[in-house]
């Protein structure tokens, strides 16, 4: 049934489950994984760039890609092929988008990611997801 899964990966705890959660579901269906890291760039759209924002920017971009690479290992480590896509953007609708764009039949995301304010309910992104998913998605409880 699922063919293509994307997971959706911030570098908490619960985003690590659902990765977890991704590679298991893909070696069973031996489906395609796409692990993805939004830069939040929202909180910077109504400020002018300057240095240090454009620094604030590249300490995201730098652990985006860490945290990418790690996931990779991880997958690499279960003889998993697995995409990274490192985007930028309101995080629910660039995960939406991408999964609408690669085709995904899955998405995979934690129950919350690293805010604490989003542990007080399901998370932000992860509620938005679920609400506006065209496609069966799947909550990792930590």
């Amino acid at each position: 049934m699922f063919r293509k899964i994307l997971v959706a990966i911030d570098g908490s705890e619960p985003a690590s489950h659902a990765l977890d959660a991704a590679l298991d579901e893909a070696r069973v269906r031996n489906a395609e994984v796409h692990v993805v890291y939004v830069i939040e760039s929202g909180l910077f759209s109504s400020l002018p760039m300057d240095n240090t924002l454009e620094i604030i920017y590249s300490v995201l971009q730098k652990e985006g890609e860490e945290i990418l690479e790690s996931a990779k290992k991880k997958a690499d480590a279960k003889n998993i092929p697995l995409t990274t896509h490192i985007l930028q953007g309101h995080a629910g609708s660039r995960i939406i988008s991408l999964a609408e764009e690669l085709g995904v039949d899955l998405i995979v995301l934690g129950s919350y990611g690293k805010s604490g304010v989003d542990r007080l309910l399901l998370g932000s992104v992860t509620d938005y997801v679920v609400q506006n998913s065209p496609v069966t998605t799947l909550v990792v409880r930590s």
